[in-house]
């Protein structure tokens, strides 16, 4: 039993993490989150189903096409919520993105419809002997993908170009547009990969769960969690600290019960911020006086 559950927690795990580098990314970048994040998991999902089963595209092209849509997704965000009022110093792109998020899942409730609706995978259709349990390879697969995707994206940041430029638009803005870096495209690219890692994590946990306009909610939610106990400045904090949320969530939900699942999940990340308000991986920021 505990490798089962082990199993479906890195699975979960994994998809909080993905979600959670969103935040990470846009945060690097413009000290900023998108907290339609979820909501932009679902849309991924909702696109990888019309286009793969309503619509009857070959796989590869389906995925494609939703991450395609995920990305433009993201730039619209950017612009419509957060660069109105981030660029007069506001937070109320805080508020703004929220509210992005909840129209944005009643648009898909009135168009897809409120029944959820079952993606078809072979990755998910039957399941293999893994140490004694069974599971499915996209159990398996899910996790492998989510630490590629952390690695490449701290690969990218510290040794190309386009990541130090990205980084360099919130931490010397002025400096980066003297060397020719357009910082407000940066930021806008940061909205788009943020929206294509959760388009990624709505496709890769669409087959294990039902498809569904509410889908993304408590994704987001516990996502943010995530982001914040692993440190969101830290790509890989991050995704290690979606794997542990997944398994302790796991490991409750199995020996406790699901009664008990949000109580402890939920108290950890308050634990983990009273002893490192930083979160477990993170830095303190060094501000100049």
């Amino acid at each position: 039993m505990i490798v089962s559950t082990l199993i479906t927690g890195l699975a979960l795990g994994s998809m909080y993490g993905l979600l959670a580098l969103g935040f990470h990314v846009t945060y690097a970048v413009s000290k900023t989150v998108n907290f339609s994040q979820g909501a932009s998991m679902m849309v991924g999902a909702v696109l990888g189903y019309t286009f793969a089963v309503t619509f009857g595209w070959p796989t590869i092209p389906a995925i494609v096409a939703a991450l395609l849509g995920c990305a433009a997704l993201g730039l619209v965000v950017e612009r419509v919520l957060v660069r109105p009022f981030a660029s007069r110093g506001s937070d109320l792109w805080l508020m703004a993105t929220i509210a992005g998020g909840l129209i944005l899942e009643n648009a898909v409730l009135f168009t897809f419809g409120k029944e959820p609706r079952s993606l078809p995978s072979p990755l998910a259709s039957e399941a293999i002997s893994v140490f004694g349990t069974g599971a499915y390879p996209l159990q398996l697969i899910i996790p492998v993908v989510g630490l590629l995707i952390a690695g490449l994206l701290a690969l990218v940041q510290r040794r190309t170009k386009l990541g130090k430029a990205m980084l360099a638009a919130v931490q010397r803005p002025e400096a980066a547009e003297l060397v020719g870096v357009d910082t407000r495209a940066m930021i806008a690219a940061s909205y788009a990969i943020s929206t294509v890692f959760a388009g990624v994590a709505g496709l890769l946990i669409a087959p294990l769960f039902n498809v569904s306009a509410s889908m993304g909610t408590i994704f987001g939610i516990k996502a943010f969690a995530t982001a914040i106990i692993g440190g969101i400045s830290s790509a890989w904090g991050v995704m290690l600290a979606g794997l542990l949320y997944g398994c302790v969530e796991a490991l409750t939900t199995a020996y406790l019960g699901s009664s008990y699942t949000q109580i402890v999940s939920f108290s950890m990340v308050i634990l983990v911020l009273v002893w490192v308000p930083n979160g477990l991986f993170g830095r303190a920021e060094v501000k100049k006086v």
